[in-house]
């Protein structure tokens, strides 16, 4: 039995914070998690943490805005409470994932440049190029002024000095070319005031065709339907860049009071960069070699294979301790647009005829790569095919998904509540993470290694 501990358990994977108390030897701690009427997240501490440490369990799935402010709060309520300390045990690090758009080595997004074909750009079916020239229209003393505007900045200068000098012009010819209905009448000032206007009007819809928004005069036609603007589409010149949430997520549990973070298998490892106290990186790839051992036959013939390059690292580790081969699926997704992933095309590297292939992955959401490189690896002759993944998110369509692919068996860990998923999927099978959690737990409770839980043997 653990003494001088609290282990408080969000609302996000009850289950799994009852495995780790019964493996501590302990009670679970009381609080309330719930919300107000208006939405608004409440938490109560019930019992005294004074002097105590405090290990809160609030897993990344489900709805993860609220179990991440569940956990900001929770966190800040006990170091309020004088908590002698506060570790954050998540699971699934919540703000993991971010959005794979292809940078080249100076840090400048893939983005749409001019019609003019390049040596380092590709094109699509709609005749657009696209390169990696992402320099701002600033200029500089040592480099050549870029395009700015896809169609130029000749075009908007022109037009803009042609609305000063014509359109906008005060002289009585300038009105009387652009008003000849109004050339035989007196000229009044309520009448000079509306041909300003109308003047003025003309000119801001000419200058907004120019930069490509579509406007609409509702004083002319007011039951005529609306035209909604183009989505926002970056120029070249205009850096769009990706909002990276990990150092946010970082800096809010800091600033709410977390000395420490336990998580397992972060889908970037280099989050643990971000944070200003230790971070406790656990994996769950142990698991998988004693599944793989236990309960896949004649696993030494078979092959592990890794659904991304992204992935390799993580799928070679398994495959060199357990000695089998490994294969690799590479995408490739240059000649497509950006937005467009589901065109990406894989390619196989590595022999999996006659084999049985295990898929090694950190995470599954929508397991549109899974199915896509299961069904490859069957097109290629592969026996059998697992799925062996941390974070089982399956979210959307997922079953659905899993239901009608090539994949005889989805193994993942419960880091999320799988108990909804396994009734839908027979397919599913769940491996037990509290005890790794559990053990955490204790050995950095009691200031103990815990490089113990990163070995395979």
């Amino acid at each position: 039995m653990v003494r001088n501990i609290v282990v408080l358990g969000g609302s996000s994977h009850k289950a799994l914070t009852e495995t780790i108390c019964e493996t501590l030897g302990i009670q679970e701690g009381e609080a309330i998690f719930s919300k107000f009427a208006v939405g608004e997240t409440r938490v109560e501490i019930g019992e005294s943490v004074r002097g105590k440490d405090v290990y809160i369990i609030q897993s990344g799935g489900g709805k993860v805005n609220d179990h991440l402010i569940e956990l900001l709060v929770a966190v800040s309520a006990c170091k309020t409470a004088s908590a002698t300390k506060v570790t954050a045990v998540l699971p699934l690090f919540p703000y993991s994932r971010q959005s794979d758009i292809p940078y080249n080595k100076i840090g400048a997004p893939l983005i749409k440049g001019s019609n003019t074909p390049s040596r380092a750009g590709s094109t699509d079916n709609s005749g657009q190029y696209y390169t990696f020239e992402s320099i701002p229209s600033t200029p500089h003393p040592e480099r050549n002024e870029s395009n700015g505007f896809t169609n130029g900045t000749h075009h908007l200068h022109k037009a803009v000095s042609h609305l000063s000098m014509d359109e906008l012009s005060d002289s009585p010819s300038a009105h009387q070319a652009r008003f000849n209905s109004y050339k035989k009448e007196e000229t009044s000032p309520d009448k000079e005031y509306f041909a300003r206007s109308r003047a003025t009007s003309g000119a801001s819809q000419n200058l907004a065709q120019v930069n490509g928004i579509v406007t609409h005069d509702y004083s002319a036609q007011s039951n005529t339907n609306v035209i909604t603007p183009d989505c926002f589409k970056p120029r070249p010149g205009y850096r769009q860049w990706v909002a990276q949430a990990g150092t946010l997520v970082a800096d809010l549990l800091t600033c709410a009071g977390a000395d420490h973070v336990i998580t397992m298998d972060l889908h970037d490892p280099q989050y643990q960069g971000f944070f200003d106290i230790p971070v406790d990186n656990l994996y769950g790839r142990p698991l998988m070699k004693k599944y793989i051992q236990q309960h896949i036959p004649d696993y030494k013939n078979g092959i592990v294979v890794s659904p991304d390059a992204g992935g390799a690292k993580r799928a070679t580790a398994i495959a060199d301790n357990l000695g089998m081969e490994f294969a690799l699926i590479h995408k490739e997704r240059r000649p497509t647009k950006i937005t467009d992933r589901q065109n990406a095309t894989m390619m196989l590297v590595g022999d999996v005829a006659g084999k049985t292939a295990i898929l090694i992955d950190d995470l599954a959401d929508t397991c549109n790569t899974i199915t896509r490189a299961a069904k490859l690896l069957k097109k290629e002759g592969a026996a059998k095919i697992y799925a062996l993944v941390t974070h089982g998110v399956l979210s959307g369509d997922a079953i659905d998904r899993i239901n009608h692919s090539a994949l005889d068996k989805v193994v993942v860990t419960n880091t999320i509540d799988q108990r909804e998923h396994r009734k839908r999927c027979p397919k599913l099978e769940v491996l037990e993470v509290g005890t790794v959690f559990a053990e955490a737990i204790r050995r950095v409770h009691y200031g103990e290694s815990i490089s113990v839980l990163f070995q395979y043997d």
